[in-house]
């Protein structure tokens, strides 16, 4: 099963060949239930206690692609912790949008913070959406605009914005049933 995702992964190969001394892959598994993180920034990092961040729903991508990856990292010896503090402490963000990301409010928030990240750190943001349409991403489409609906007030127009910003970057798509 493993080589079924051979060539997704291929696109990721930039970063399973990072300098392999002190690597760390920090991670932050969204699922149902998971909503207690509030984004902020503290004083700007200078060096990188990780180098890639991978953001995504566990329950839409944990048995097939990010499984995979993580597997792939593991291999490369990086190592993954699931500290949120990791977002600022990461040189790239990895976010795996899947059909169910953004009905979490923690992997929304956790995005503010990436996003925020890439402006004042100059953090490396590479979007991956696993079955689902940029396009829906960008134009809260689908289950992104459910869950854009029934998000909090104070909250909505922050995530709107970012989900944008995201999607509008430079990207994979991985629309296949593997």
């Amino acid at each position: 099963m493993a080589h079924y995702f051979a060539p997704p992964l291929l696109v990721l190969a930039p970063f399973l060949f990072l300098p392999q001394l002190g690597l760390c892959v920090a991670t932050m598994a969204h699922s149902v239930g998971e909503e207690n993180f509030a984004p902020s920034l503290s004083t700007p990092i200078l060096t990188y206690e990780n180098e890639v961040f991978i953001s995504f729903h566990a329950e839409d991508t944990r048995t097939r692609f990010t499984g995979h990856l993580f597997a792939a990292l593991e291999r490369k010896r990086i190592r993954a912790s699931e500290l949120m503090k990791a977002i600022e402490a990461s040189r790239i963000a990895v976010v795996v949008f899947s059909k169910n990301y953004a009905t979490s409010n923690g992997c929304l928030d956790e995005l503010v913070k990436i996003m925020e990240c890439q402006r004042v750190l100059n953090q490396t943001v590479l979007p991956i959406f696993y079955k689902v349409s940029p396009s829906d991403v960008r134009k809260h489409k689908g289950n992104f605009a459910e869950a854009i609906m029934n998000g909090p007030e104070d909250k909505v127009n922050i995530w709107k914005t970012t989900l944008k910003d995201v999607a509008n970057l430079a990207g994979y798509s991985l629309n296949r049933d593997r």
